[in-house]
């Protein structure tokens, strides 16, 4: 906290600080109680003192690569349905994995599948092939390796942001409820009983979201240990799951919910749906001006072109619901492209991307090939590439049919092309994450701000140059041997050395955290999250009046943050922001950053909210110096849909 006052110019000398007036909450949903007269100063004890009271009366909490076990009863103690502990691989099997390396990983295989149906070199594939199984059973061959062959041909792209341009009319940001929803917002249906429903369904069990992004993470590439991944294959390898059930992504999106978008949204072609096709070497973008009517659209992909459709998570509820778990697991904003693509026709020319991408194949099949960075400039690129010719490319290290339920993974700056063939369409999703949130990106911002600081405080940098230096330095005095020439380098070495004393790091990381604040989507609710918050309360109209007002927060209320990760403190320009996602729209950056200012007899009870979750904390044990601020900030948050309660609010 000493960290997060400083950078905002907010120190405090002992307990004489400046006094506020109480935040009004007449327009809150909640009655505040009458503060007596006088209130009692609470006598106040270290941000870190009151986390180690409230864990030692827990539970203790997961480590990092434990935090993706979820438990395997629910809250009454009743196991989970469909077996969601044995969904994730055992400890033995697991371990496995650790001493192996990703060619060793391809060669631990039982049977080798079709050759004419994936082709690869070792290195390139991480095959798991599972059987059409019920998503609890954990009956999965070990990963295998594939034989290579013949070269092809074709393309695809990746997910962009989806930005206000993308939405003419926004639809409204009503918090949705994750429960395996029977409805899409597109007007499909989740099919009952598929392993999509059924691991949303697990997710509203699980009352930790980080927990629910790590587990729902874990059933997208199972049955291949994340850890592993993470570890062996993140921005290192293309990855290839295949698992031989085609209705493993099931009621995530469909060619019928494209079709009802058409019909019931205002779907515009350039902001919302792009038609493209790449024919004789060359890409063309086909799309006519206005609304993508049905007749419009279909017609363009009878004649060959794929359609892109950007952003689905703006009309697609369970888009959304799957990259709002998604996005906290990878702590980067996650986006979406859906793919259509005709029989025996490609869209896309060769290229690679700055997005990590996974490619989840959802109806038909597409044959795709990989290809490792040309050179290593090109390794984990920080633009995206223009478009390649066959000739620029070389052998591909993964050449493979992905079929529905197959996920395919390949790092940024990997080329791929992708193409359809055999007579049969293709529908995929491309999920992206990490762009630019490299440690060169975090860099850039902290060196100028270093050196700013460095000016400052240190005589040593306001020194002026020699005045001869431009006779030994500089491009035309690079071969010099000059003795002075060898004083300055080392000269700029040291200051450069001396640079990390001043390098505001974690004021650099609180604004790339605001950043992903702003890029985050709206989180999405379990039931329990809905009953325990303001969502939950019974106020409405009836028979002409208001109805169920006067719940009401006390001192005695124990409360914890709606979710992890959905908002952060930040300190700017002498004040105390916490910015939030719980009002962001589900098109990217359509509306302004939402904060609140945290007053600063206020700041270490939003640092010990913020810190304690999922752990409840009583609003008296808040660190504030009355009870006033207590209720005040506690009031604040709930009415903003920032915190739940152990127990329903009472009505007076």
């Amino acid at each position: 906290m000493d960290g997060l006052r400083a950078s905002a110019g907010l120190l405090r000398r002992g307990r004489l600080r400046r006094r506020r007036q109480p935040q009004s909450h007449s327009g809150s949903v909640l009655t505040l109680p009458l503060r007596p007269r006088k209130i009692r100063r609470q006598l106040r004890r270290s941000v870190g003192s009151r986390m180690a009271a409230l864990r030692a009366q827990t539970l203790p909490s997961e480590d990092s690569e434990d935090s993706r076990l979820e438990s395997a009863v629910d809250d009454s103690g009743e196991p989970l349905s469909g077996g969601a502990a044995a969904a994730i691989p055992d400890a033995a099997r697991r371990e496995s994995y650790d001493h192996l390396g990703p060619a060793e990983l391809l060669a631990a295989s039982l049977e080798a599948p079709p050759a004419a149906r994936s082709l690869q070199t070792p290195r390139a594939l991480v095959e798991a092939q599972t059987p059409p199984a019920r998503l609890g059973e954990a009956q999965t061959p070990p990963a295998r390796l594939v034989p290579v062959s013949v070269p092809a041909r074709v393309v695809e792209t990746t997910a962009l942001p989806c930005t206000a341009s993308h939405l003419a009319v926004p639809p409204a940001v009503a918090p949705a409820t994750l429960s395996g929803p029977q409805g899409d917002s597109t007007g499909g249906e989740l099919p009952r009983g598929s392993p999509l429903q059924r691991v949303l369904a697990e997710l509203n069990r699980i009352p930790n979201s980080r927990r629910r992004a790590a587990r729902l993470f874990e059933w997208l590439i199972t049955p291949m240990p994340p850890e592993h991944f993470y570890r062996r294959l993140w921005e290192r390898e293309a990855v290839l799951v295949r698992r031989q059930d085609h209705n493993y992504y099931q009621g995530l999106f469909s060619t019928a919910d494209l079709d009802a978008m058409l019909r019931n949204d205002d779907v515009q072609f350039g902001q919302h749906l792009d038609a493209a096709r790449y024919i004789n070497g060359r890409r063309e973008t086909l799309n006519p001006p206005g609304r993508a009517l049905p007749a419009a659209a279909w017609s363009l992909y009878q004649a060959g072109c794929s359609l892109r459709l950007l952003c689905p998570q703006a009309f697609s509820t369970t888009v959304w619901q799957f990259l709002a778990v998604l996005q906290e697991q990878f702590g980067s904003m996650a986006g979406s492209n859906i793919y259509l693509t005709p029989p025996n026709s490609q869209g896309f020319a060769p290229h690679y991307d700055d997005i990590e991408a996974f490619v989840l194949q959802l109806e038909g099949r597409k044959l795709w090939r990989v290809y490792r960075p040309r050179v290593p400039t090109e390794e984990l690129a920080l633009t995206s590439s223009p478009n390649f010719s066959q000739e620029d490319l070389g052998e591909p290290v993964l050449q493979t049919v992905l079929e529905p339920g197959d996920l395919l993974y390949f790092p940024r700056g990997f080329i791929h092309q992708a193409q359809c063939q055999d007579g049969v369409h293709s529908l995929h999703l491309t999920l992206s994450t990490y762009q630019r949130n490299t440690w060169g990106d975090f860099l850039e911002a902290v060196l100028p701000l270093a050196v700013q600081a460095a000016m400052e405080e240190n005589v040593e940098f306001r020194r002026g140059l020699p005045r001869d230096f431009m006779d030994y330095m500089g491009a035309q005095h690079s071969d010099s041997k000059d003795p002075r020439r060898t004083a300055f380098m080392e000269k700029v070495r040291v200051l450069v050395a001396r640079l990390g004393h001043f390098a505001p790091v974690d004021a650099v990381a609180d604004q790339r955290a605001k950043d992903f604040i702003h890029d985050s989507l709206p989180p999405v609710l379990t039931d329990r999250e809905r009953a325990l918050s303001v969502y939950g309360l019974p106020i409405r109209w009836e028979a002409g009046q208001p109805v169920n007002v006067g719940a009401q927060l006390t001192t005695e209320t124990e409360v914890h943050m709606l979710q992890d990760g959905i908002a952060r403190l930040v300190g700017e320009g002498g004040h105390l922001f916490l910015y939030y996602t719980v009002e962001n729209s589900r098109v990217y950056h359509l509306e302004e950053p939402k904060y609140l200012e945290i007053f600063p007899q206020q700041a270490d009870a939003m640092e010990l909210l913020l810190r304690s979750y999922p752990e409840f904390v009583r609003i008296g044990d808040l660190p504030c110096d009355s009870v006033e601020d207590q209720l005040s900030l506690a009031t604040m948050l709930y009415d903003k849909g920032l915190l739940i309660t152990k127990m329903p609010l009472t009505l007076n």
